[in-house]
């Protein structure tokens, strides 16, 4: 197998699939390929059985600033809306109410100045603060058994979308390959990435490939092949490791707790699986493992090449670790995974949503649950939160940590705007046919007043 294109794209999960859809759909870029190791696209953290299947707005996610929320929700609009014109049948989505939760006078206090004073309210037009009663409407089992005479508030939105982010893969590369310019080649493992004077050679399993310009949207392994070309020299992973609990009918949305101060990772939530309803999932948890993806030992090696086993990287580390936060933190978690002992521990987050669960009621949820690389900066000794992109000379690396699937199709964007740039203006991008097919398609607030849309019902 060998080829000459335009572009290739390294990484068939829901960002490389993303800019696959959007390259091969939305430009007239003459030549595109997709490359990804697996046998099946989406087959590792896109899998729907390794993410939180959330569609993260920023409007219930506590731990985000004004700013951030405004630069996520059009990123998931523009997702929220393909799936809306592509997903009719909701084979891989669909849309419940969701919550964040406030038990208690500071926290109800918190999501009152959230919502009222710091714009959340006013960004977030379906947004809305409700109490007790209207909170059992929604969601029974969360007021059920808790004291009568606590506090309690919610800021509840119909645009709870649950995403299966690997069928939505699947479903932009089936897309994408429809057009003969395209092709997509599976079980195809990058070995070496070396720049030519005309772009770049990609050595792989089944062949070489030559391209003008490249996307590696390979997940943790990205910044793996952006240092072996000189790269993110002042960056290191700390890979963090999601888990599950699963519990049987226990919520019809999302209920989200507030997050803790200066931590990364996503609060604890539980939320009814995107394909059985009667399955309600709590997590995640988050667990250092010095591996880049879960359950396989060889990745242990990619991790070392990537963390660099130097000075900066050991006291990067210990800095952050050193955080009388994020320490504690880190050690509950590696006790959840424990037998017997490690579900007693986790029961009290599940409480906090839904106080009359039991030890009986939740399980361990066996394979279940992904890698998320979180960026260390070696130079300010500190943890990078979000997104990372690195841009060389006709080359871009992502590595996306939550919330990249949410916003992969406003990166596809951007890298597509940004591929054309590469290929020296000798194609153009058509954003505004990108946008009507996408987040012309999100239900806006006027448009479910006008009966376009029909938000979902309380449970009954």
């Amino acid at each position: 197998m060998s080829g000459k294109y335009d572009l290739v794209i390294v990484g068939g999960g829901i960002s490389g699939a993303s800019l696959l859809y959007t390259t091969a759909k939305f430009s007239d870029i003459d030549s595109i390929a997709l490359v990804e190791k697996e046998p099946e696209i989406a087959a590792i953290n896109t899998d729907h059985t390794n993410n939180s299947q959330t569609l993260h707005f920023g409007d219930i996610e506590t731990n985000y600033t004004l700013e951030k929320a405004e630069e996520v929700k059009e990123g998931a609009e523009l997702l929220a809306g393909y799936l809306e014109n592509h997903d009719p049948d909701r084979e891989m989505h669909d849309r419940r109410s969701k919550m964040v939760l406030g038990v208690g006078d500071e926290e109800v206090e918190k999501l009152e100045r959230r919502y009222e004073d710091e714009g959340f309210g006013d960004l977030f037009p379906k947004l809305r603060a409700i109490g007790r009663e209207e909170i059992a409407e929604y969601e029974p089992k969360v007021v059920e058994g808790r004291d009568p005479s606590t506090e309690m508030l919610a800021l509840q939105t119909p645009d709870g979308y649950v995403v299966d982010y690997g069928q939505t893969a699947k479903s932009m590369v089936e897309r994408a390959d429809e057009e003969d310019h395209v092709d997509v080649f599976t079980g195809t493992e990058v070995r070496d990435i070396t720049p030519t004077l005309d772009g770049y050679t990609i050595e792989t399993t089944e062949g070489r490939f030559d391209c003008d310009a490249t996307v590696v949207a390979a997940g943790s392994h990205s910044l793996q092949m952006a240092k072996e070309l000189g790269y993110g020299q002042d960056k290191v992973l700390l890979p963090v490791a999601g888990s599950f609990f699963l519990a049987e009918d226990f919520l019809n949305g999302k209920v989200y707790t507030l997050q803790m101060k200066k931590l990364p990772f996503a609060a604890v939530h539980g939320d009814a699986d995107v394909h059985d309803p009667s399955i309600t999932r709590f997590g995640p948890t988050a667990k250092l493992v010095p591996a880049l993806e879960r359950g396989r030992i060889s990745t242990v090696r990619d991790f070392l090449d990537v963390f660099g086993l130097n000075a900066a990287a050991f006291l990067s580390y210990a800095n952050i670790l050193a955080d009388r936060i994020l320490l504690p933190y880190v050690l509950r978690n590696l006790v959840y995974d424990l037998p017997n002992v490690g579900p007693k521990q986790f029961l009290p987050h599940v409480q906090k949503v839904v106080p009359t669960a039991t030890l009986d009621d939740i399980e361990r949820a066996k394979g279940y649950g992904g890698v998320r690389p979180q960026i260390v900066d070696t130079s300010a000794k500190s943890l990078d939160m979000g997104e990372a992109k690195i841009v060389g000379d006709d080359i871009i690396f992502n590595i996306t940590p939550s919330p990249g699937a949410s916003t992969c199709l406003k990166n596809a964007m951007r890298d597509a705007e940004k591929v054309v740039e590469f290929l020296d203006g000798d194609y153009e991008f058509d954003e505004a046919a990108f946008r009507a097919e996408t987040i012309d398609n999100f239900p806006h607030e006027e448009d479910e007043e006008e009966g376009e849309s029909t938000p979902p019902q309380p449970a009954q």
